[in-house]
């Protein structure tokens, strides 16, 4: 399993991808964070799926870069060139993954920004080669082990937060995802994107790096739960004093 972020508020781009890789009870690390960038072409594909299809895809995509970058001006141009490697490896390779009980489970989330694009943009793309953009309503997509991590995504993050805030978001996003599951951990790959710069960073934080993170949130979020107000306890504390009278 796979834990990938994208996140886009207006002044940038923040992503987040572990490392962990699972095969039967074989654990190891790879880097699941492609970069690609040259000049005013600058963009990022984080995967999630089996390790095969991932590699072949992202080895045909980096062919396609090299002879056809220059006729991207949009970062969906890209985005589409992308999809269509996908769905080459998905002719190739399907049927066979199919008869072995394996299914062909690509998923990708694709962000940057090209020289015409107004702005930064950020796609997520279905093992089909189809997409959609993230919009100002729900700026984040997760591929891979999503559930454990939405929760505090929708409840705090907006377009209009911050891109520091957004990684604090993103890592407490990740923390919990990896507490909650056996297949996600470190290292976590991160990747900054600032809006109009054509940069990205990136940047890998070890266990170590983050654990005084993971420790704090934790005795936050215990605080937090000792000052919620119990008075809409009443009811249920009365039919417990009730049955101790009774018995």
């Amino acid at each position: 399993m796979t834990y990938c972020l994208g996140i886009k508020v207006a002044s940038g781009l923040v992503a987040l991808a572990d490392t962990r890789l699972t095969s039967g009870s074989e654990v190891s690390s790879n880097k699941k964070v492609s970069v690609h960038q040259l000049e005013n072409h600058s963009l990022f594909i984080m995967t999630s799926g089996l390790r095969s299809v991932r590699d072949k895809a992202i080895t045909y995509f980096k062919e396609v870069l090299e002879e056809q970058d220059d006729t991207f001006n949009k970062l969906y141009k890209a985005v589409n060139a992308f999809g269509a490697q996908v769905r080459r490896v998905a002719e190739e390779d399907k049927t066979a993954l199919h008869e072995a009980g394996l299914s062909f489970n690509l998923f990708a989330i694709v962000g940057g920004q090209l020289e015409d694009d107004e702005e930064h943009k950020l796609f997520l793309l279905y093992p089909e080669g189809n997409w959609i953009e993230v919009g100002p309503g729900s700026p984040f997509f997760i591929i891979g082990n999503s559930g454990y991590g939405k929760p505090l995504l929708y409840r705090s993050l907006r377009y209009e937060t911050s891109m520091q805030d957004a990684l604090k978001m993103g890592v407490l996003s990740f923390d919990s995802t990896r507490v909650s599951s056996n297949d996600v951990d470190y290292p976590v790959d991160v990747v900054m994107y600032e809006k109009d710069s054509f940069h990205i960073i990136e940047h890998r934080f070890e266990k170590d790096d983050l654990d005084h993170i993971a420790n704090q949130w934790s005795a936050l979020l215990k605080n937090a739960v000792q000052k919620l107000p119990v008075e809409w306890m009443t009811p249920i504390s009365a039919k417990m004093t009730e049955q101790h009278h009774e018995s």
